[in-house]
């Protein structure tokens, strides 16, 4: 592979001047035309390089940006978690897939200028966008690896940067941008780009079909319960749900039509029930253990969504627990060391108030009970989660007596990375698992007893966690993204 001169001829599209709007829908507008107008550039520019030419001059395209600069410590309603900068100086950040996030841009840019009541203004920004997430939308274009082209495609394009790609704000206090600015959304557009890639890669399906609430499980049983589900609402046209879509992409719009299962199943199988408005539920597939919940999580979140919830199997750890009977976490024994660099296991993670009454109430109306009497099949409690599936083979002492002193009523391998991600990128979270065996009173898993359990106890399971997001999703933003989230210093946007 030769390398090109480095002294190549830099050539960008047309200089654009920021502009301030003070109607949200016509910055959307503008950040859709700029976005699609470096997309093009650099699609133009590969094309050339596709065909064979030897280039001439090096590509480069910037990602649009949104700027605000207040100069006054605005007051503003303090019930608010989000909507408004705390002091005066200079905001910005950067913006990938503004029709992706269309609705989300609007609302968030109108709460700037409502609660300020000054403009933003909309440009080309200093950030380069890679060529990589600039085709990752042409399926007739495919960005070749290293080796594959006569020259270092780097030498030509800007590509993927992880050195800026990071969790530096969402992470950090007193994060600023290179030109001094400070963050005005949690995730800059190299961030998000990346994670939109992912996300299609380990579900096979496009971003666009996510929905604003997410469910988590740890079997591929309660797929085919949330199959069934979506086929029956499909059915009702009062119901609201408009489409089902599969791995693949593969939608339905009726109860009765086909939907052939992928030859090959992605790492994490994803499937959702959709709303015209996003409203809808996403079921996600994790697997099993803390690693893949950690991914998962990290991706899912730059899509911001209003809830995640976890609905799994666990290990009850009380002789007064049955197999089938439901555990809601209110607290986390944090022992699955995926997140320990990202959030140290001494920072709390609350229960949410929001969730956890949205859960118990879905369990109530499942189960046909309430009061004294929903304390027969579930129990709320701390839920601990680790990182080795086979803990019980290791000497027992030094666990059951960390598990007793924690107050834990149940062990998984996912509900504590979930809740922890959902705290660190402000998600709203909850947890709602079921019993599935009980290793320290001898009641482990055997096939006879897990089929009886499965038939009669994941449909239900399934159907709470959907009744309790479907109660959120009437829910207004400010209720439930729950000032707790909320650090010394946030950005403006959810």
């Amino acid at each position: 592979m030769a390398p090109l001169s480095q002294n190549l001829p830099l050539v960008t599209p047309d200089a654009q001047a920021h502009e301030t709007f003070l109607d949200p829908a016509a910055a959307v507008t503008r950040l859709q035309e700029l976005y699609a107008e470096a997309c093009a550039f650099l699609a133009a520019g590969f094309s050339e390089i596709g065909e064979g030419r030897t280039p001439e001059v090096r590509y480069r395209a910037y990602y649009p940006e949104i700027r605000l600069t207040t100069t006054s410590f605005a007051r503003v309603d303090s019930r608010l978690s989000f909507g408004h900068v705390a002091s005066p100086g200079t905001y910005s950040t950067t913006i990938t897939r503004p029709d992706l996030f269309a609705h989300y841009l609007r609302q968030q840019i109108g709460l700037l200028i409502d609660n300020h009541g000054t403009g933003v203004e909309i440009g080309p920004s200093m950030t380069p966008m890679p060529v990589h997430f600039a085709v990752a939308r042409d399926e007739s274009v495919t960005v070749p690896h290293s080796g594959a082209l006569d020259f270092p495609l780097r030498d030509v394009f800007d590509v993927p940067d992880l050195a800026t790609t990071n969790d530096d704000i969402v992470n950090g206090f007193g994060f600023l941008h290179p030109d001094g600015s400070a963050p005005l959304a949690p995730f800059t557009a190299q961030r998000i780009d990346y994670s939109l890639a992912r996300l299609a890669h380990y579900t096979a399906t496009r971003p666009e079909h996510f929905q604003n609430h997410v469910l988590f499980t740890n079997y591929q049983f309660y797929i085919e319960e949330f199959e069934a589900y979506a086929r029956t609402v499909l059915g009702d046209p009062t119901s609201g749900y408009t489409a089902f879509v599969g791995p693949g992409n593969i939608e339905i719009t009726g109860a009765d039509e086909d939907m052939p299962t992928p030859a090959k199943l992605p790492q994490m199988p994803s499937y959702h029930l959709k709303r015209k408005d996003g409203g809808g539920i996403t079921l996600v597939n994790i697997g099993v253990g803390p690693s893949n919940a950690k991914t998962a999580t990290d991706h899912i979140a730059v899509l911001r969504p209003h809830a995640w919830i976890m609905v799994g199997h666990c290990a009850g750890l009380r002789n007064s627990q049955q197999l089938g009977d439901f555990v809601l976490a209110h607290a986390y024994l944090r022992e699955d060391k995926v997140l320990d660099a990202d959030l140290p296991v001494w920072v709390p993670v609350p229960a949410l108030a929001e969730i956890q009454i949205a859960l118990e109430k879905a369990v109530a109306g499942v189960a046909e009970m309430e009061g004294f009497d929903l304390k027969r099949i579930m129990r709320t409690g701390t839920v601990a989660s680790v990182d080795n599936r086979n803990w019980e083979l290791r000497e027992l002492s030094g666990p059951v007596q960390r598990l007793s002193q924690s107050r834990a009523i149940a062990l998984d391998m996912e509900s504590a990375t979930i809740a922890a991600n959902g705290f660190r990128f402000r998600v709203p979270y909850g947890t709602l698992l079921c019993v599935s065996d009980k290793p320290l009173q001898g009641e482990l898993k055997l096939p006879g007893m897990a089929s009886d359990f499965y038939r009669t106890q994941v449909a239900r399971h399934l159907l709470i966690g959907i009744r309790a997001l479907e109660s959120l999703n009437g829910m207004p933003l400010d209720r439930i993204h729950s000032r707790k989230l909320r650090s010394f210093e946030e950005t403006a946007f959810l």
